[in-house]
């Protein structure tokens, strides 16, 4: 079914994984959707990194697995930046096959010292190629704390309107650690016209050199209360573990209470991640 529609009946669930780098670790990612089939997901995304074509297969191969295998709604990541208008008629294509109907339309980061390939320069451009070539269901990305390239969280939500023109049906926002960056944003996105339903995107940080690497990457902000935690625990990894998934708990019921639209959990692949967040949260969820 095509996810757009889970939003009509409730508040929706959902987990990204990632392919793994080699096929030596193939088995960890079907370990980590054995985990996740039980927490009552209402889909799962699949991500794939830099590099084009190899990533793609792997992307649509997990995908499919998760809809046909698993029985639980999947979302393909394509990335226009790797990406020709052949290629993404070709996986449009395979998409059908696989009876895959969601996909995740990004731009892409661009690879440092590399050109790239694709016909794609800007999301929307890429979403609009898929709708005008397809009866997919278009998901987009959204920054709560804008994009790292913007020049401001205004520029940022003008983009985000050009997706949602362009075919896009519901939104996933980028991690955050404040959530009321996500209000503020919320309320500048509804005021700009944009209706899509959106879910907030939460990751447990449960590690502090992967929290570090992904402020340098994406601009997130560290509030106060959460490098207490770090500064804290950073020794103890159990603790660090645990008080990671606790913020995000709390940062999940919080959300719930102003009746989010969707939580979409990060879990960087750990279903006990996974697990703990969702038995915590699993009646409030259901309310």
């Amino acid at each position: 079914m095509k996810t757009a529609e889970l939003f009509k009946k409730k508040t929706v669930l959902s987990y990204e994984v990632f392919p793994p780098k080699t096929t030596d670790d193939a088995h960890t990612i079907y370990e980590a959707l054995d985990g996740l089939q039980g927490l009552c997901p209402d889909f799962i995304s699949v991500t794939y990194g830099a590099g084009g074509g190899t990533n793609c297969a792997k992307t649509l191969d997990i995908a499919a697995a998760v809809k046909n295998q698993y029985k639980i709604e999947s979302v393909a990541h394509l990335r226009g930046l790797d990406l020709s208008r052949d290629e993404v008629l070709q996986i449009i294509g395979e998409l059908n096959e696989k009876g895959i109907e969601n996909v995740l339309a990004l731009r892409g980061d661009a690879v440092q010292d590399t050109v790239p390939t694709g016909d794609f320069k800007h999301a929307d451009e890429l979403i609009a190629y898929i709708r005008a070539h397809s009866d997919l269901n278009i998901l987009a990305a959204c920054y709560p704390e804008g994009h790292p390239e913007c020049k401001s969280l205004a520029q940022d939500i003008a983009y985000l309107k050009r997706k949602a023109d362009a075919g896009a049906s519901q939104l996933i926002t980028q991690f955050f650690l404040d959530n009321e960056d996500f209000y503020g944003f919320l309320e500048k996105v509804r005021a700009a016209g944009i209706t899509l339903p959106i879910q907030a995107g939460i990751m447990p940080v449960t590690n502090r050199k992967s929290i570090e690497r992904m402020v340098k990457m994406c601009g997130i902000k560290l509030p106060k209360k959460f490098m207490r935690i770090m500064d804290r625990y950073e020794h103890s990894p159990a603790a660090l573990r645990d008080a990671g998934i606790a913020y995000a708990i709390d940062q999940v019921i919080d959300l719930l209470a102003h009746d989010v639209d969707g939580i979409h959990l990060y879990i960087m692949n750990k279903p006990y991640t996974a697990k703990r967040i969702y038995e915590a949260v699993q009646n409030i969820i259901s309310a």
